[in-house]
């Protein structure tokens, strides 16, 4: 295997009394979306700052295509992209005028950054609006704009730093379909989120982080299976719900959630559990049931249990 394209080893940082990371450790694979999920204050923007070489550790390294982020930050800045929170585009200019600009201080010639404007407003379906000022443009717009300004040098690893915070659905959309698009010419990404679903549909791993570690990694799917299945039960009687959380303590070895004034929701650690089996006891325990089902456990449960429980997963 070749080392990740992105690495991140024992990184500390902290501001003031504020310990903001603490042995923070992370490994991008080359040409891959890496989603980094966390809690408000858990370190995400801060680890992204140092690996974007906008920020020093106080302790560990962390390298970029094998460059040192600190001893070969000009290195290092040759091969990223950033795009923040906020949009950095000049909303007095044109979009295509943003483009030329930023390809014009990114070193290119003129020709070239005209060249470069033109092309990446074709691919990502801004040539249309290319001519208008960007004030003009709707949020998703700006955020695609802003977007496609850091890939005016081609980047080898494009940092996200929670690209749709502020979106319409529609607008979300278009950046995850930007995004796919970034990763099938071969950009790696590392984006930081809050929306469980964008990394759920983006990211080929993910990276937990809470109180300044990263304390879960794997793809979508293992850190789902880690869970297990989850049981959810809808009784046809409220009076059913407490002989039915009895039944599902009994099975699932915890108390299950009343999600709903009728039905009730509880993690099956572990598998081999039986449908038919779970609706045989309910019966037995005389609870009228109107659906049962077993399902794979959504992201957000997974984040949830995680960062309550602070277990560290491998």
């Amino acid at each position: 295997m070749t080392d990740p394209i992105v690495l991140a080893e024992g990184l500390h940082k902290s501001f003031g009394g504020t310990r903001a990371l603490r042995g923070l450790d992370l490994g991008v694979p080359e040409g891959t979306v890496c989603g980094v999920l966390g809690p408000n204050g858990a370190g995400k923007t801060t680890a992204v700052r140092i690996l974007a070489t906008l920020s020093d550790p106080d302790a560990g390294r962390a390298t970029i295509a094998g460059f040192d982020v600190v001893r070969e930050a000009g290195r290092v800045r040759e091969r990223i992209g950033l795009a923040g929170q906020f949009a950095a585009v000049d909303g007095q200019l044109t979009g295509r005028a943003n483009l030329r600009l930023f390809g014009r201080l990114g070193h290119l010639s003129r020709g070239e950054a005209r060249r470069r404007a033109d092309d990446l407003l074709e691919r990502f379906g801004l040539a249309d609006a290319a001519d208008r000022r960007v004030a003009g443009y709707s949020g998703g717009m700006r955020r695609r704009l802003d977007l496609i300004a850091c890939l005016i040098q081609r980047p080898e690893v494009l940092f996200l730093d929670e690209p749709t915070t502020g979106l319409d659905p529609r607008g979300r959309l278009e950046i995850w379909d930007a995004v796919r698009e970034l990763v099938a010419d071969g950009t790696t990404v590392l984006l930081t989120t809050q929306y469980l679903d964008e990394a759920d549909h983006l990211a080929d791993d993910i990276a937990v982080v809470d109180q300044g570690r990263v304390i879960a990694t794997g793809t979508p799917d293992e850190l789902k299976a880690t869970l297990g299945d989850t049981l959810d039960v809808v009784v046809e009687d409220p009076g059913g719900l407490r002989p039915a959380a009895s039944v599902l303590h009994a099975l699932a070895g915890t108390d299950p959630t009343m999600t709903g004034a009728d039905r009730l929701t509880a993690p099956l650690p572990g598998g081999g559990f039986r449908l038919a089996d779970i609706v045989r006891e309910l019966d037995r325990a005389g609870v009228a049931v109107a659906d049962v089902r077993l399902r794979r456990p959504s992201l957000d449960e997974v984040f949830l249990r995680l960062t309550d429980s602070k277990e560290t997963v491998r």
